[in-house]
Parts: C-alpha cells; structure tokens; sequence
C-alpha cells in the first residue's frame, strides 16, 4: 500500500513505542500475547495511540465516525437518550470516550442532561472536547474511568468503544486452538504461534458451543475475553436507565461465519484501511468486529435487560432521521449546503457505508417499555 511518510516527530514517537513494545517482548521470554501486545501499542502512557496526542479523528487524523460526519447522528441519539432519562427518572449522561466532543454537543442541547459525564483517557480528546462543549447549558465533567464514577439513574453511551478494546488473535489448527502472539524477527515484528492458554481455549470453545459446530481448521479470528469484565465495570456505574453501545460488529453467528474465516481485525493509517497491526506502531489504529451476541450476554449476567439491537440504519430511523434531516435541510443556506447534508444522510444509512456494519444495541436497568430507536426493526431475535 502507498503509505503517507509520517513527518520526523512521528517516526521519533513510533520509533520509541517499537523500543518500548521490544522490551516488554523481551521480558515475557520472546513472545507477547496478541492483546497484550495491543494493549501496549493503543495504551501505553504517552506512547500508545490512544494515550498519546496526536490527532486520531476527522480529515487530519486516520478515521472518521458517525459524530463526526453528521450532527443527524447525535440529535437521533439524543432523541433515545431523551426517552431513556424520562423513563428512569434521571438527569445524567455519561459517555464512554466522547472523541471530539462531537456527540456530546448534540445530545446535550437534544435532551437537556442536568450533568454530563465524558470518561476519556486521551488529554489531547480531552481538550477538544472542551473546546467544543464551552458554553453548554449543562455540568460537564471528566473522570478517568467507570470506577470513579458514582452510580447513577441516566443512561451510559458508548459510540466505537468496545472496538477499541484489545482482543486476543486465535487460529484453528489440527483441531487445537493456537494463540497468535507477537514477537521480534530481525527488524520487525511478526506473528508467534503457540497452543494457547486455558482462557483462551475456554472462550473458543464457549463460542463453538453457541455456535453448536467446531471452528474449521485454519480458522483464524479475534474474541475478547475481557469483554464481561469491561461490561460488569460500567454495570456497576448504572443504579437504574440504560446503556447503549453503538459499534461495527454483528452476531456472534455472523462474525464467525465461515466466509469471515480470516478474521475481522482492521487497521486505520491516515484514512486507509488495512489489516497489518505491524505499520507504524502507535501512529495508527487497530480494531477487530465487536461480537454483539457476548455484548449482550455480559449485560445480561450484570443483571441487565436486553431492551434492543439493530442495524445503525433501522436504529435511526426509530429516532426520526428523516425528521431530522427536514430540519437540518430547511436551516441549510444553499443548494452546497444541501447537497452536504444529502451525502451526510447517504454515509450513515446506505448498507455499504455505515448503515449495515455498524449495530445499535440497548441494555437496561428497570425500564421495561419498548423504545424508539427499535421500533422500526429489532434483530434481537438474531443474537
């Protein structure tokens, strides 16, 4: 692939997170784990993707998301959001990550939280977030993580979270399941088999028993293991309302089908999508599909109700998208401006853009009636 040269600066981080992921390779007898590998590429202090500063959304970074492209996005979310605070009695919003501020500075004006919370670990997110929140009619504060939050009656968003969280590689091989770490050849890193470890192997066969039929040989894909732990943290940070997580994935059927037998992990560098995690460590992201059938099985374990699931398409078009994009065309100030918004609604609907890949699913506590957001389509039956 044609790469962008990154500027000298950038090669000088990256170059220092490779030392840094070379030693912790070296301390772990020549070989990390595939998700201890990630976690150290997206987390470590000041040189993971996610925890240093250098811009990761919007046309100077390396992906876009829904927020960003549309405010249609965030005022239909805010519409769901609007109905969940009515029905659990509560005023706070709290957001898991938050990115650019973007969905923020429409939910908060599109329902009217009394406080809203951003959990974010990037100072440099954390900062365009307030500069894009000032003036908000709203308190707006930040925490580190679910653990400093108290619990509240509200509702939890999450918006391309749970892709970000890292995920073990397996292969399928002679029938065993094989561990797909990381280690150091020459001048670069390269993948390291290895049978794997009783976790693993349980969370493989757990799928193969849902799935009720083994994995073919040679079968290769990602799981997250971690995924009710993360799940159970947030869990505890909701006393009564609802969560909603919005992410590419499908159902666990789906995800590991066979026509998906290479896996589903992508890469994002400078807006080109592709699927080597080895190009410029820490200067580019690197996500895998989110298993939504596990997503609602940790809510469910948690004490959560499963409330809805559905395509980002059907889910906005519950929430009024073309409502919305009434409004929004009839405030527009020309025909460009239109024709803008025309493209907006295309990118969040149609099935080759986001309309199809990404899943809307809702989790709640005490709240038992149908929502809007689901009531032109609910695939929950398809978990």
């Amino acid at each position: 692939m044609d790469w962008p040269v990154p500027d000298k600066p950038a090669q000088a981080h990256s170059e220092r997170l490779v030392a840094h992921l070379r030693s912790r390779i070296d301390a772990a007898g020549g070989r990390l784990g595939f998700a201890d590998w990630l976690n150290e590429t997206l987390y470590a202090p000041g040189l993971g993707y996610y925890s240093a500063g250098a811009a990761k959304l919007g046309a100077a970074g390396d992906f876009v998301t829904a927020p960003e492209v549309s405010p249609l996005f965030g005022r239909c979310l805010a519409s769901q959001v609007a109905e969940l605070l009515h029905r659990s009695g509560g005023d706070t919003v709290i957001e898991a990550g938050g990115g650019t501020g973007a969905l923020a500075a429409e939910v908060i004006p599109g329902c009217g939280p009394a406080r809203y919370r951003l959990v974010e670990v990037s100072a440099d997110l954390r900062q365009r977030q307030r500069e894009a929140l000032e003036g908000l009619d709203c308190t707006i504060d930040w925490a580190d993580g679910p653990a400093a939050l108290d619990p509240v009656d509200g509702v939890i968003l999450g918006n391309e979270v749970i892709d970000a969280l890292p995920f073990e590689r397996f292969r399928i091989h002679r029938g065993r399941v094989e561990s797909l770490g990381v280690g150091w050849s020459g001048d670069n890193f390269e993948v390291v088999p290895e049978a794997a470890g009783a976790e693993l192997v349980a969370a493989v066969r757990r799928v193969e028993g849902s799935l009720g039929n083994a994995l073919p040989d040679g079968f290769v894909s990602e799981i997250r293991p971690q995924l009710p732990a993360f799940i159970a943290g947030w869990c505890r940070a909701l006393r009564r309302g609802a969560m909603i997580w919005v992410d590419y994935g499908c159902s666990r059927a789906e995800l590991y089908a066979a026509e998906r037998s290479s896996g589903t992990m992508m890469c994002h560098y400078r807006h080109r999508a592709h699927a080597d995690p080895f190009v410029y460590p820490g200067l580019q992201d690197i996500t895998a599909w989110v298993d939504f059938t596990a997503l609602a099985e940790a809510g469910v374990d948690n004490g959560l109700a499963l409330a809805g699931y559905s395509t980002q398409a059907h889910f906005l078009l519950g929430c009024g998208i073309e409502q919305r994009f009434d409004e929004m065309r009839r405030e527009t100030a020309g025909d460009a401006d239109t024709l803008a918004l025309s493209e907006q609604l295309r990118r969040l609907m149609l099935p080759g853009e986001m309309g199809e890949r990404f899943r809307v699913m809702v989790l709640t506590r005490g709240i038992d009636e149908p929502l809007i957001g689901f009531s032109f389509r609910d695939l929950a039956a398809s978990l």
